[in-house]
């Protein structure tokens, strides 16, 4: 079992990284639950999704002590660093992230998504890369099952950004942390 939390800002696209991979989990036949959490604002409040990805039943969606978390800012990673579990993946946005996580029994994956995103032509999917970063040290999921979950995923008026989604989720697995 792989207990993942996403956190970041409203309109980081954090609720679709953890929808895509609880998607990926259902594609290859896994047990999954995605369960959200976010405040009354959209844009900018806070938020974040627990995703559980198993071979098991799972007992609980709620998530209290992650395998990993992809972090896209700073109160985030001030929030869920602590609760990680020893040995555990911690990969953040080090392009809003002002410090460094300060665990030293993480594995700790440094990206800087906005940076890459820009270069890439848009900001908006730094989510993207930071995912592809994630999938590149935990393996939880294959990259083909979350290419195929962007389909179901996305809504089919974003379907024209599916190419910039995956050249993302590309540039994020091949960064040289």
């Amino acid at each position: 079992m792989t207990e993942i939390i996403i956190a970041g800002f409203g309109g980081q696209g954090v609720l679709v990284m953890g929808q895509l991979l609880a998607y990926a989990g259902m594609l290859e036949g896994r047990e999954v639950s995605w369960y959200p959490s976010y405040g009354p604002e959209q844009r900018g409040g806070t938020c974040n999704c627990s995703v559980v990805i198993s071979h098991e039943e799972i007992g609980s969606p709620i998530v209290s002590e992650p395998d990993a978390a992809i972090i896209m800012n700073r109160p985030s990673l001030d929030r869920f660093e602590p609760t990680l579990k020893t040995g555990g993946i911690l990969v953040y946005n080090s392009t809003l992230v002002d410090r460094k996580p300060e665990r030293t029994d993480l594995q700790v994956i440094a990206i800087p998504a906005n940076a890459l995103a820009d270069e890439l032509g848009s900001s908006r999917v730094a989510n993207m890369v930071a995912l592809g970063a994630f999938l590149r040290a935990s393996e939880v999921v294959s990259p083909e099952s979350i290419a195929k979950s962007l389909e179901n995923v996305l809504s089919t008026r974003h379907h024209h950004l599916i190419p910039l989604n995956m050249q993302a989720l590309e540039r994020g697995r091949a960064y040289q942390y």
